[in-house]
């Protein structure tokens, strides 16, 4: 399989200082971004942190596997990221994400309007940082729009983690450049062989994020981190 993008960029020039610096800090196991407005853990592991949790044990018995997962959504990211960036994309049949990328493309294609992509977000609103995958329109609505592999098929109520990570970077957007972003669109590539396509509303989650925020500063004490 040989692609290439034909998407419009409009990347925000808000996002673009070559000045920022975005270091990796690690204490007592914590994983935290020094961001011009401080220390602030990353969104993947605070709206995961239940869910790890209750597959730790699954993980430790499970490690092949478990990188398996983990290497098919890094490799599926990097595809999507080229493809959107309207860079020459080749897939050989026997690489991992071949199936998965032809699969999630359909979706992919009712992208326009590309504002940024993997593009590093923090605020203060919610005290959080991270990378986001896309903010684009999706079928003309603007959107925060996340990409992600399964194995399985997911159920909605399954995923309140990916709804929660997509509102913290609407929420971090809003912050940095004023732009309002109300749209969430999960699209999950399955290796049973179809794409799910999951939308919902930023104004949703903004509780069940606050709520997951609440219950890792206490549980992991990150007051006393930062």
């Amino acid at each position: 399989m040989v692609v290439i993008g034909n998407f419009t960029h409009n990347f925000l020039t808000e996002l673009k200082d070559p000045q920022i610096e975005f270091e990796v800090i690690e204490r007592e196991g914590v994983r935290l971004y020094k961001t011009p407005d401080g220390l602030f853990p990353s969104v993947t592991t605070v709206v995961g942190h239940e869910k790890r949790k209750k597959y730790k044990t699954w993980r430790d018995n499970n490690a092949k596997e478990s990188q398996r997962v983990c290497d098919r959504g890094t490799m599926l990211h990097s595809t999507i990221e080229s493809y959107l960036m309207n860079e020459h994309v080749e897939l050989k049949n026997e690489s991992p994400v071949f199936d998965l990328f032809g699969l999630i493309k359909k979706e992919v294609d009712h992208i326009t309007d590309v504002y940024a992509i993997e593009t590093f977000l923090w605020g203060k609103c919610v005290g959080l940082a991270g990378r986001v995958d896309c903010i684009a329109k999706y079928k003309g609505e603007p959107s925060v729009i996340d990409f992600k592999a399964s194995t399985f098929p997911k159920k909605k109520a399954d995923i309140d983690n990916y709804f929660c990570q997509a509102t913290a970077y609407s929420l971090m957007l809003q912050e940095r450049t004023g732009l309002q972003i109300p749209n969430i669109v999960i699209l999950i590539a399955n290796e049973q062989g179809f794409c799910q396509v999951f939308k919902e509303k930023v104004i949703n989650f903004v509780e069940p994020l606050k709520n997951c925020l609440d219950t890792y500063r206490r549980e992991v004490n990150l007051d006393a981190l930062i």
